[in-house]
């Protein structure tokens, strides 16, 4: 399957790594040349890295399959489905999905990497709307593979049906969102530990770095291999009903001190900065987020391991 990357950026280079790894021919373009040649370089780094993490058999193949293109007609010439990941600004969006109706096949599925603008506000003009849809990854996706796919009022179920398909086939999990919400679903959830976060430091509750501990090392573990659905249902006896009859009103309680919806305070924000600061100087960032890197390495290597072990679903007698 031929597939088209609008924007070299890291997203752009993760899809890119993402879909040749999974047997696509990629061709990648970005309207900026010297991003364009940056991009080809960090992408066969990365891959070497997979490789030497052995999460790639042969990474020559996969990097054989990735071609960059300085015409975006070259670009989209055969293909059959295109992730785009410029900037997050709507009349970005607006323009490049215009050329991309224009320019590609009348069965090209049409995707956009946004991870807040709904498909709705840059595709009800196109003829070909009904082919449009977000397709929005965790970053990154290549490391964790999440993908929320959500259409458009107009977007035509049967796209959706292929691009979930697709993203089954390059080894992606697919998770439909059926109507359109800002941030999708993944956002959502995590603005709303978020918010209590920041407000359980600002009370006085709790530091920042023990609450990250508490995340980490408590709800992150089994948050990790299971959701939080399945964790209710398999923390009571008898299952998540049983769990809600006895919780319920905690949680129900608890809801009462959480309904705040202003902003987080400039203060509020300074103090966490600086506690975290004091735990990670700056300077140490870029480090970190490499180390981020290869424990998410390690740990998508356990899973692909627990997987083809057939552990992940327990069997039932």
């Amino acid at each position: 399957m031929k597939i088209a990357i609008i924007g070299a950026g890291l997203i752009g280079q993760a899809w890119a790594i993402v879909f040749a790894r999974g047997g696509c021919q990629v061709k990648v373009w970005d309207g900026d040349s010297q991003a364009l040649a940056r991009a080809h370089e960090l992408i066969a780094r990365q891959v070497r890295e997979l490789r030497k993490q052995e999460l790639l058999s042969d990474a020559q193949d996969v990097l054989s399959r990735i071609q960059v293109s300085a015409q975006l007609e070259h670009a989209l010439e055969g293909a059959e489905y295109v992730q785009e990941n410029l900037p997050e600004r709507l009349e970005i969006k607006q323009e490049i999905f215009r050329k991309l109706d224009t320019l590609s096949a009348p069965g090209t599925i049409l995707a956009s990497s946004t991870s807040s603008i709904p498909a709705s506000a840059f595709t009800e003009s196109l003829p070909g709307r009904q082919r449009c849809l977000v397709a929005h990854p965790v970053n990154p996706p290549y490391l964790i593979p999440v993908v929320e796919l959500c259409g458009a009022p107009w977007t035509d179920k049967t796209v959706i049906e292929r691009a979930r398909k697709l993203m089954l086939d390059v080894r992606q999990k697919p998770v439909t969102v059926n109507k359109e919400l800002e941030g999708f679903v993944l956002n959502r959830l995590q603005g709303a530990l978020l918010r209590e976060a920041f407000r359980l430091v600002e009370s006085g509750a709790v530091s920042a770095e023990d609450l990250d501990v508490t995340v980490k090392d408590g709800l992150g573990l089994r948050w990790s291999f299971m959701g939080p659905f399945e964790t209710i249902d398999l923390n009571a006896p008898d299952g998540l009903q049983d769990y809600c009859a006895r919780y319920g009103g905690m949680f129900q309680s608890i809801s009462t001190e959480q309904t705040d919806t202003g902003p987080w305070s400039a203060d509020l924000v300074e103090a966490v900065e600086q506690q975290r600061r004091s735990l990670l100087p700056k300077a140490e960032l870029l480090k970190r987020r490499l180390w981020r890197d290869e424990r998410l390495m390690a740990l998508l290597r356990h899973k692909n391991q627990a997987d083809a072990a057939g552990s992940d679903q327990p069997t039932v007698n």
